[in-house]
């Protein structure tokens, strides 16, 4: 049938999420939470925090050992477990076991995209040799490469698998990158995770030495993640996980399966000027957008939202100026609203949980907000939808994630 492809390539279909966010243990809460302007931010307990300026993050309380096996959760990183538990919540929302994946096995494949992995287990385990004893596990579980091994041994993969570390891009990067896998013929369906699990006082102060955290907001922390607003302050540090099932659209007729949206285009491209700031002219975070368009063959005037980066931080307005480059006068009609002024940002998370919100404003037919927009800033003058959701019906939408070092990915879904 010849509507199984699009411009000569296999379509791809997304046909079950998996997410676990601060405040949100599946998915239908992340929605909800982020379509009534909830925020997950609050004053940081994994750690004392009064060493630092920095007191608030996006830490996730979802109680995740019921889903886990006991013995071996206790070895597992937190970005595995995370990993593990919102694949577990996406093949049960795609419809799919173990079982049912077993005779394909070779055409599964896993791509899961993290910042720092299982660092935690290699700072608390191995870096102190030899003052403790260390578990013949710890190294293992450390590295950033687990959680795919985990994810593939819940779903019985045995096709092609891979672990992107693009900083900030990377859960953007494994949609895009796992959606290739089918254009390509490598798999005909693929599990595609950004995870991060790590609040440690060695990285909250790291990032503050970098002047790119919101300080204080110890009595407010919901106030604290504020993109596009005069008076944003830095980005606020999270956690969480987020899974997309991704299948040929072939394949997933003829299992009947539903279809939340399509996957159309992909870009990605490196800004080489400042490993933290991006350049002030916008121009790589432009050219992912326009590779994008360009892989889905689409014009700029058909996208009807914009999943941003939106940080809070001073690439805000570099940003807003890449979307007005891509998309002229526009850019001023295009809903914009920014993930991470409720969840924060997870870094390596952030990308694919944008990834699922995107998704889910195409299939709701809901745009969420910006929350805590309280005061214009002239560099940042397009339609943030300020603090309140807004019903929309939209056909294309575009998610953007931006990467420490540089990496910079845009994806574009449709409506299917």
């Amino acid at each position: 049938m010849m509507d199984l492809e699009r411009n000569g390539r296999t379509r791809v279909v997304v046909t079950g999420l998996g997410a676990i966010a601060p405040r949100s243990g599946n998915f239908h809460e992340l929605w909800d939470n982020l379509k009534n302007g909830r925020s997950g931010i609050r004053r940081i307990t994994r750690f004392d925090p009064k060493a630092i300026g920095v007191k608030v993050a996006g830490e996730v309380d979802y109680d995740l050992k019921p889903h886990l096996d006991p013995k071996e959760g206790r070895r597992m990183a937190r970005a595995s477990q995370l990993a593990q538990v919102a694949t577990q919540q996406a093949m049960q929302d795609a419809g799919l076991t173990g079982a049912d994946l077993e005779p394909i096995a070779e055409r599964v494949g896993i791509i899961a995209g993290t910042t720092l992995g299982g660092l935690e287990v290699n700072m608390h385990e191995v870096l102190p040799f030899p003052a403790i004893r260390v578990r013949p596990t710890s190294l293992m579980n450390s590295l950033p490469n687990m959680p795919a091994y985990y994810m593939a041994s819940l779903t019985n993969a045995e096709g092609p698998s891979s672990t992107l570390s693009t900083a900030c891009a990377s859960g953007a990067q494994v949609v895009g990158e796992g959606a290739e896998w089918i254009q390509y013929g490598r798999a005909d369906i693929v599990f595609a995770a950004g995870v991060e699990g790590l609040i440690e006082e060695n990285l909250v102060a790291g990032l503050e030495a970098m002047a790119v955290m919101a300080p204080g907001f110890e009595d407010d922390p919901t106030r604290a993640s504020r993109p596009f607003d005069a008076n944003r302050k830095g980005l606020v540090l999270s956690e969480g996980t987020a899974v997309v099932v991704l299948e040929s659209l072939e394949r997933a007729r003829k299992r009947g399966a539903r279809i939340y949206a399509e996957v159309l285009g992909y870009g990605f491209s490196t800004d080489n000027s400042s490993p933290a700031i991006p350049r002030p002219d916008g121009k790589p975070a432009r050219l992912a957008m326009e590779m994008a368009l360009k892989d889905a063959h689409l014009s700029p005037e058909v996208i009807e939202y914009i999943n941003p980066h939106g940080p809070g931080t001073k690439g805000d307005a570099v940003e807003t100026l890449a979307i007005k480059h891509v998309f002229g006068e526009r850019a001023y009609n295009i809903p914009v609203s920014s993930t991470k002024s409720m969840m924060g940002h997870s870094m390596g998370a952030s990308g694919a949980l944008e990834a699922v919100a995107s998704i889910l404003t195409i299939f709701d037919g809901v745009i969420h907000p910006t929350i805590n927009y309280e005061t214009p800033d002239p560099e940042c003058d397009l339609d943030y939808v300020p603090n309140v959701a807004r019903e929309a019906k939209v056909r294309y939408a575009m998610s953007n994630n931006y990467g420490l070092g540089g990496q910079n990915a845009t994806l574009v879904f449709g409506a299917f």
